[in-house]
């Protein structure tokens, strides 16, 4: 019997600490701001620390949660497709966003992923929407989980990352023209753009960016070179009076500037993080090269972006802590994992180089089928590294394509300059773990019949439609960093992929993850 009431005491002191642990529970923050830094580098990062002020990267590292060995699971990564990975915790192979561009099997003609003929640009040419992302985004679970109560906005100088993070459900999606440089958006998101916008942009127009200068922010991002091979540089100026000149401005470091000033006008006029209903703000900022150019042509422009980042960042992350609350703000930062390909002449140092022309090897890869099947264009064209097979032919003359995908697969891997030849079939039905960033990358209803993988330091040459690439397998270093909302500080070593960042921010404000994510949160 007293073993008994002893056993009652130790579970009602249970079930007690249990309610304790529940009740004392901190409430979902009522903002989120998903931070995406295009491009940015953690080795970069790291070199221009002695630039930064205490209010922006520094202030994340000393008090967020940082992870300092990221990844993305997938392979090739540009800004689309990370994009698309980060808000959809999931890879292209299921939100199939396999990049900007990708061939429309049936007019064999190049699609940019967010292009929509039936929803008509606002302050823009362009027409988009977000209907080719196959699965949900944090934002979609955020309208679903609220009822369409919550906000969703996403603020970017570009369209594809604005549109992708906007998801399905999004308030609104905000980007910068190419050719007029107001901010702009898609009737996708609104019959008439809001007045808030227009209000911005009669206020804050680019169109003077003519008359704009960039120069280095101060003495010691404008005189000391910080690169481990910096050597002497001299401090630039830029104009931007070219036909260009809102595509170069939207590489500059002045860009993220004027990201934070709409991102502010947003928070404000939506009213986002005033009520007891989670919303979410999802930005972009640019940390590449100046106008895509090489890093030896720009490295003092690149320090100055970075300097710049790190004070607009600051004075984001104090406007809208004043605003919301320190405790009622969750800050998510990342990279996209990726850089601007550089050129490089290998050959001149001695190192093993050489072009692969994949349309001439599509060539030989005929008159080879030729040979076995008889005439016929097998290899019907190619883009990027992917041949796209003629499927019809192939039914004509009663060849599975089993068979000419293998057949394919051993000619081209005796080709120079071939590191890997992947199937269609092969990346569908493959469990090998030693191809999985590649079959993550993959989208049966997007990529070719034929994956070509080009040994690094080669380049990929199609001369049909001029593409000239470097082919390159290095890794780009890039944290996480997750600040507020009452998070403890902490550096954490291990390795972790991108796609969890989404199931994090769903459990933070106790929702579903998005429907194709199976990644575990962070923590």
């Amino acid at each position: 019997m007293k073993y008994r009431y002893l056993s009652l005491i130790i579970l009602a002191a249970f079930a007690a600490q249990g309610h304790a642990q529940i009740s004392s529970g901190k409430s979902a923050p009522k903002l989120v701001v998903n931070i995406s830094i295009d491009q940015l580098r953690t080795d970069y990062l790291e070199a221009f620390t002695p630039l930064y002020g205490n209010d922006g990267f520094k202030k994340l590292f000393e008090k967020g949660i940082l992870y300092t060995n990221a990844s993305y699971p997938f392979s090739p990564i540009d800004r689309a497709s990370a994009i698309a990975t980060l808000f959809c915790g999931t890879t292209p192979y299921y939100n199939s966003i396999v990049g900007a561009r990708w061939l429309n099997k049936e007019t064999l003609r190049p699609v940019y992923c967010v292009d929509d003929n039936k929803y008509q640009g606002l302050q823009t040419k362009d027409c988009s929407s977000p209907k080719n992302i196959n699965s949900s985004t944090i934002g979609d679970e955020l309208k679903v989980a609220t009822n369409g109560k919550a906000i969703v906005y996403s603020i970017s100088p570009f369209r594809d990352a604005a549109v992708i993070s906007a998801g399905h459900a999004g308030d609104g999606a905000v980007w910068i023209d190419d050719e007029t440089g107001n901010w702009c958006s898609s009737a996708y998101y609104y019959q008439s753009m809001p007045g808030w916008i227009w209000g911005y942009n009669s206020l804050n127009s680019l169109s003077k960016i003519n008359q704009t200068e960039w120069t280095p922010l101060n003495d010691l991002s404008g005189n000391f070179c910080y690169f481990m091979n910096g050597g002497m540089q001299k401090p630039f100026k830029h104009k931007f009076n070219s036909s260009r000149r809102y595509r170069e401005y939207k590489t500059s470091g002045l860009v993220n500037e004027s990201i934070t000033n709409i991102a502010l006008q947003c928070v404000t006029s939506n009213a986002m993080g005033s009520d007891g209903i989670t919303d979410l703000l999802n930005i972009t900022y640019y940390a590449g090269n100046f106008d895509h150019k090489t890093i030896n042509e720009c490295q003092m422009e690149l320090q100055d972006t970075y300097v710049r980042l790190d004070m607009t960042l600051g004075r984001l992350m104090a406007d809208i802590e004043r605003k919301v609350g320190h405790d009622n703000v969750l800050f998510v930062i990342t990279g996209t994992g990726y850089c601007d390909e550089e050129d490089a002449d290998y050959s001149k140092f001695k190192i093993p180089s050489g072009s692969f022309n994949i349309a001439r090897t599509a060539d030989l890869l005929n008159m080879y089928f030729g040979a076995i099947w008889g005439q016929g264009k097998y290899v019907e064209t190619c883009f990027g590294p992917q041949m796209f097979f003629d499927r019809k032919l192939l039914e004509r003359k009663q060849i599975s394509l089993t068979d000419a995908t293998e057949r394919a697969q051993e000619f081209l891997s005796q080709i120079s300059g071939v590191r890997n030849v992947y199937t269609s079939l092969q990346l569908l039905s493959s469990n090998n773990q030693r191809i999985d960033k590649i079959r993550n990358g993959f989208n049966h209803e997007r990529n070719g019949d034929i994956l070509i993988e080009v040994a690094p330091g080669w380049k990929l040459v199609n001369e049909n439609n001029m593409e000239n690439i470097l082919a390159r397998a290095s890794f780009i270093q890039f944290p996480i960093i997750i600040y507020g909302a009452g998070t403890a500080p902490e550096r954490i070593a291990l390795p972790t992929t991108i796609d969890r960042i989404a199931p994090t921010i769903a459990k933070f404000i106790r929702i579903r993850a998005p429907n194709a994510c199976s990644s575990e949160p962070l923590f």
